[in-house]
């Protein structure tokens, strides 16, 4: 089977690298185009690339030659989007309107009616908003979204919480540096120090769960009515978000009913390439989990919970730049083939 090709916007950036890094060798993806800025463009991948991860750069990828982001240089069926949310506001719906299917890690369209904000285990039908989307703005192609970096760690555990119905949740998050970019947190500010705001975290946390969670009638998403409330914090941890959660229930089941919901959660997901063998890690000790030890669970797509007791009160924490960002876009991307949007 011949595979899908695809494009990297933003190449050169830290998502732009977890992408390159989650595509090398994939069994369904082909990487034939990584798009920069116009610096960049003309130059072999391997030159102007800043490689930032704990990996070699992929041998596929080194000589490749980076073109400027504009649909007419891309030859791809797919781009992943690693563009900051300003650039992205207008480059996205240019490559869609131009036939593209555009799975897009940047929050600028992530709110749209008609724009699926989507993580496969929890929220698959919301990708025929695609066919709403086509309709509406008269584009061969399409856009899709994944959440915000926390609002997906978190969204996967609340999702085996349905059962005994949420009616407000409260987050205190515990970010890391590198979701703020390679450069976005200097070191004087956050050594020795935690910093109690991340600007307009909060918010995409409060707003995207409600349309996460939200039924689709296959016109549009109404949002889902129970109450999110967040605080974040970005603290001295290169990778991982970790989060204290606390979900009012209304069937106010005890800590072994929702270990158990948690431990038995499976979206059936797992013939997708990305999708770890276990989306849901438990972790019983009383100090997990821990970014260090559980980042890189299930190759750092998997959440690993802990700390579950009365109230509901419990930690979780993923691996944001992969499970929150780059990872989710690919895992996107699968699930988009199996419906047939590929």
């Amino acid at each position: 089977m011949a595979k899908i090709k695809v494009g990297v916007l933003g190449a050169t950036g830290n998502v732009g690298q977890r992408f390159i890094q989650a595509l090398d060798n994939h069994p369904w993806f082909e990487i034939s185009a990584l798009a920069a800025s116009e610096r960049s463009a003309g130059k072999k991948y391997g030159e102007v690339a800043d490689w930032k991860l704990g990996t070699e750069i992929p041998e596929s990828v080194e000589d490749i030659e980076v073109v400027a982001i504009d649909p007419k240089n891309i030859d791809a069926d797919i781009v992943f989007s690693a563009l900051p949310a300003d650039l992205a506001m207008t480059i996205e719906p240019a490559f869609a309107k131009e036939g593209f299917v555009v799975a897009s890690n940047a929050a600028s369209f992530r709110m749209e009616e008609d724009i699926p904000l989507a993580i496969p285990e929890v929220n698959p039908d919301h990708l025929d908003l695609i066919d709403v989307q086509k309709k509406n703005r008269n584009w061969d192609g399409c856009i899709i979204t994944n959440p915000n970096c926390s609002t997906i760690v978190m969204a996967v555990t609340l999702k085996p919480l349905l059962e005994f119905g949420i009616e407000s949740i409260n987050v205190a998050t515990m970010q890391a540096i590198s979701g703020a970019g390679y450069n976005g947190v200097y070191a004087m500010s956050i050594y020795d120090n935690i910093v109690p705001y991340i600007g307009g975290e909060e918010e995409k946390i409060e707003t995207e769960t409600l349309k996460i969670f939200g039924d689709f009638d296959g016109a549009k998403v109404k949002n889902a009515p129970f109450k999110v409330s967040a605080s974040c914090n970005r603290v001295p941890v290169i990778d991982g978000h970790t989060e204290a959660i606390w979900a009012t229930l209304a069937k106010n089941p005890k800590p072994d009913a929702v270990r158990d919901a948690f431990l038995k959660f499976d979206p059936g997901l797992s013939h997708l390439p990305t999708e770890p063998k276990h989306p849901i890690i438990v972790r019983d000790e009383p100090d997990r989990p821990q970014p260090r030890l559980d980042r890189d669970m299930g190759k750092g797509m998997s959440v690993s919970v802990g700390r579950i007791r009365e109230g509901i009160r419990y930690v979780a924490l993923g691996h944001n730049t992969v499970r929150g960002a780059a990872g989710a876009s690919v895992l996107n991307a699968e699930l988009l083939k199996e419906k047939g949007y590929l």
